[in-house]
């Protein structure tokens, strides 16, 4: 469960993208973001998730919001992610995990009966002001875009 509610302030934040380039929150000021935490590139559940972004990006963007999805991966992985999926958006690569710390993302996972740490999917959408206006915790990988657009 995030420590972050709707009416807090996002942590600043700032990393690389798949290109090396610096993305951080300011430079999204004056945009709704969408940013997301996923686990691992190119696996189903991260597929589906960034999938349904990209083909619904668009509306997204008709919306008013920048997407922005973080993991662990590298800059290399990111890059191959977004070339075979042709993804629209940036990837940042947080291989020291100081982002999905800062947000809360990082912890504890239990699957098929094994426990270890790793990244609980979350996704913030974050005001213009830099203010967190939703936390989605229970992602449906398929279908997220429209868990972000129901309003």
């Amino acid at each position: 469960m995030s420590k972050f509610k709707p009416g807090d302030q996002a942590p600043a934040f700032s990393g690389k993208d798949q290109s090396g380039n610096v993305v951080s929150l300011e430079s999204f000021r004056g945009s709704k973001v969408v940013l997301y935490f996923y686990p691992k590139d190119d696996t189903p559940g991260c597929t589906a998730e960034a999938c349904s972004l990209r083909d619904n990006y668009e509306a997204l963007l008709a919306r008013g919001y920048k997407v922005v999805g973080v993991s662990p991966d590298s800059e290399k992985s990111h890059q191959k992610f977004i070339d075979k999926y042709e993804l629209p958006f940036p990837l940042i690569s947080d291989t020291e995990k100081k982002i999905l710390q800062d947000y809360g993302v990082w912890g504890r996972k239990k699957f098929m009966g094994r426990e270890y740490d790793g990244v609980i999917r979350t996704t913030f959408i974050i005001d213009e002001k830099g203010m967190i206006e939703e936390v989605i915790e229970k992602v449906d990988t398929k279908n997220h875009a429209a868990q972000v657009l129901k309003d």
